[in-house]
């Protein structure tokens, strides 16, 4: 458990929601073949409140293909995590779950479908998939639920007010159509509780990679609309994790403004070292919420990415979230 909170087992479990509106309670999990790189996240996030959750499975395939669905099944409890096909299950506490999905894809040979949702709804494949992910850790856990009022939490009180995550093997696979690849390598996965809307970030760079040396890399550097920006995560080391007090993120991006190469300077209490990553397939996605008579919308970039770090390789995420103002992105080109 990280200072400053409270983590139980319990807490693997859904939570009573409180009276907001906006309550989220969401499980995300990331896996990779540690030879392949085929790999990619899946995410149920209960808004009960608001009657429905959010179903996302977004999957990579070697040839640079996206295999995804999304979804807003309509629900009125929040005593589980299932949601049209998606299932997550808890079969020991912090030690072994398993995030499962079994329905329909779209298959995008180009990507890039996923910035228009009509045309790729028009135009995609669609196809039955499968996908079987144990996930097992003997790694720390990272955050949870804030003992105080002061307690500054990862993404602020209303975003995500108890949030812990964890760096995880994992074994299983992936199943599009008739093919199917193995998934044996490592991941990572979080728990949130608390209100929630993806446009109440102005904007973050989040990375995380777990490699095969047992090293791990959760960073998050998040900017408010003043300009300021804080550090955010902790290097996992030798079984321990190492805060993170600072972090300098550089980004070149491609021409349709996604990263395409980060660098990345992190700066903990005992070491300061340089990572490197290389985003290999973007999914670029989107949120939009109605406020009265402005639509808000952020773009959210998901990024199957290569992390270089001490001689070592990884696969792993990049995820860019900010705010859509005056038809661009905040922080771009920044």
């Amino acid at each position: 458990m990280t200072d400053g909170f409270r983590l139980l087992p319990d807490d693997e479990y859904p939570h009573t929601p409180d009276q907001a509106i906006n309550f989220n309670e969401s499980v995300y999990s990331n896996a990779f073949d540690r030879d392949s790189g085929v790999g990619g996240w899946m995410r149920i996030g209960n808004r009960v409140n608001e009657g429905y959750a959010e179903k996302s499975v977004v999957l990579y395939l070697p040839d640079g293909r996206i295999a995804c669905s999304f979804g807003r099944p309509p629900i009125d409890t929040n005593t589980r995590f299932e949601a049209e096909g998606q299932t997550f299950e808890v079969i020991e506490p912090f030690r072994h779950l398993r995030h499962s999905y079994r329905g329909e894809v779209l298959l995008l040979d180009d990507p890039q479908l996923l910035r228009d949702p009509a045309r790729m709804m028009a135009q995609a494949t669609r196809t039955e998939a499968e996908v079987v992910w144990d996930h097992r850790s003997a790694n720390p856990l990272h955050g949870g639920e804030p003992l105080s009022a002061e307690q500054r939490t990862m993404y602020g009180r209303d975003f995500s007010r108890g949030h812990f995550n964890q760096h995880i093997t994992t074994t299983g696979h992936i199943r599009v159509g008739d093919q199917q690849w193995p998934v044996t390598g490592h991941g990572w996965r979080d728990h949130s509780w608390g209100p929630r809307y993806w446009t109440n970030l102005f904007a973050y760079r989040l990375f995380l990679a777990t490699f095969e040396d047992g090293k791990g890399l959760m960073l998050l550097k998040i900017f408010a609309p003043d300009g300021t920006a804080r550090s955010e995560g902790a290097l996992l080391i030798d079984g321990e994790y190492d805060e993170v007090m600072d972090l300098s993120v550089v980004t070149d991006w491609d021409e349709r403004k996604d990263p395409r190469n980060v660098r990345i300077g992190v700066r903990t209490a005992t070491r300061s070292v340089t990572i490197e990553a290389d985003v290999r397939t973007v999914a670029p996605l989107r949120n939009r919420r109605r406020d009265g008579d402005v639509t808000l919308m952020s773009r959210i970039a998901e990024g199957l990415t290569r992390f270089r770090w001490d001689g070592q390789e990884a696969w792993g995420m990049t995820e860019y979230i900010e705010r859509i103002e005056d038809g661009k992105p905040v922080l771009w080109p920044n």
